[in-house]
């Protein structure tokens, strides 16, 4: 049974450092807080040009072609082929409150996406631009990966209003290697408050057991399986608030959540999850790639 030292009750925090060289404080202190924050390691004009492409794709979205809703507190992801089969494609995702009694949204599509996935990062230029560059290299390489790629990608838009709540969760749930290699590479593109649902972390939370694994079942659809009912210490938590331009690096077993977009303001966010590629990748897991899409590192 893993335990959160004692000791670990915030999150580190630093300048990003040239060329993402990280130091071996700020190494040190991811290992052992599993989560670190890199302030300014992209300028707010490239979150704004991320954003912009962002709302082209949106606009040429039609959301009455898809009713696919994302939910964490739900379960509607997981006999949902439209996000099922979203591992080497572009889709849009609903949040859970867009549609009204009458099954028609109730604001613009535009403040009704939670999220878009999960394959931008190859699939579009300005989004492969963003994700790849040698700085952010760098940092994968100084936490210990040793051959970095890019499994997938997430635009998060979590609307005014209506942005929903992210219960607590660990990533390597969902994207599971042997061993655990997964890492979140989570930029803030609008400043995120805990007004406006800003990530949460439990700093050591990392040591804990992976508590669920999700995959596909022998039909194809989605299971998750309970691995450690032990309930989440969410007594340790600590709001992450960023600035527009800041990388949030955290390991794949750091439990994190969000609250509720109760506020007037948006909360965009773009992440990426890398992998090893000297880690097994189960074919039961549920981010699958045709043969023609071959992952990426940062190249």
């Amino acid at each position: 049974m893993g335990h959160i030292q004692d000791n670990i009750g915030s999150i580190p925090s630093y300048s990003a450092p040239l060329g993402g060289r990280l130091s071996d404080e700020m190494v040190s202190d991811f290992k052992k807080v599993g989560v670190l924050v890199l302030r300014d390691f992209v300028s707010v004009a490239d979150c704004e040009k991320l954003r912009s492409r962002a709302g082209q794709l949106v606009d040429e979205f039609d959301p009455g072609d898809v009713r696919s809703v994302f939910s964490t507190t739900g379960q509607q992801q997981l006999d949902d082929s439209y996000f099922i089969e979203s591992g080497d494609k572009i889709r849009f995702f609903l949040e859970d409150d867009a549609f009204d009694d009458d099954g028609k949204l109730r604001q613009d599509k535009e403040h009704s996406l939670n999220k878009m996935g999960h394959a931008m990062h190859d699939l579009d230029p300005v989004f492969d631009e963003f994700s790849r560059g040698s700085d952010l290299a760098e940092v994968a390489l100084r936490i210990g990966f040793v051959d970095p790629v890019i499994l997938q990608s997430m635009y998060i838009f979590k609307p005014p209003n209506i942005g929903g709540e992210v219960v607590c969760h660990q990533d390597s749930t969902y994207i599971y290697t042997q061993p655990e290699s997964c890492v979140g590479f989570w930029f803030a593109l609008e400043d995120a408050t805990l007004e406006n649902g800003c990530m949460q972390f439990i700093p050591g939370g990392h040591k804990l057991p992976l508590k669920k694994r999700n995959y596909r079942g022998a039909d194809g659809k989605l299971i998750t399986e309970t691995l450690d009912d032990t309930p989440w210490p969410e007594d340790r938590k600590v709001p992450c608030e960023a600035k527009a331009g800041t990388l949030v690096v955290f390991d794949g077993r750091a439990p994190h959540l969000s609250a509720a977009n109760s506020s007037p303001k948006s909360r965009h966010a773009y992440t990426l999850h890398v992998i090893d590629r000297t880690c097994y990748y189960p074919p039961s897991n549920w981010l699958q790639r045709r043969d023609d899409l071959p992952l990426r590192g940062f190249e």
